[in-house]
């Protein structure tokens, strides 16, 4: 594996770990209410615009994703999109790029 990949590897695990972190502190401190967390995206202008900084971004990425996918069959890249969804896009782009760099075969 070459070491770019490695790097990939650990931004999405890293993606992964840290804000998990604080979603679960948020949670254990709030109780486990989703729309309780979304009503705190939006508590100010500051997080609104961080909530649709990231939502854009995470649009943009499962495009890419969707596009490239279709060009080179690597079905398996699709995993980032639930990743970057479910985790974020801290964890997804890296993700991705990890999938993508894979040598072909």
């Amino acid at each position: 594996m070459t070491p770019m990949r490695w790097v990939y590897l650990g931004l999405a695990i890293w993606g992964a770990i840290h804000p998990m972190y604080y979603f679960v502190s948020w949670f254990q401190e709030n109780g486990w209410n989703l729309g309780a967390m979304i009503d705190a995206w939006h508590v100010n202008d500051a997080t609104t615009g961080l909530t649709w900084d990231l939502t854009i971004a995470a649009v943009s990425l499962t495009i890419w994703i969707l596009s490239e996918v279709a060009v080179r069959r690597n079905w398996s890249a699709l995993i980032a999109i639930p990743a970057t969804y479910c985790i974020g896009v801290s964890c997804g782009l890296p993700l991705y790029l990890f999938l993508r760099s894979r040598p072909v075969t």
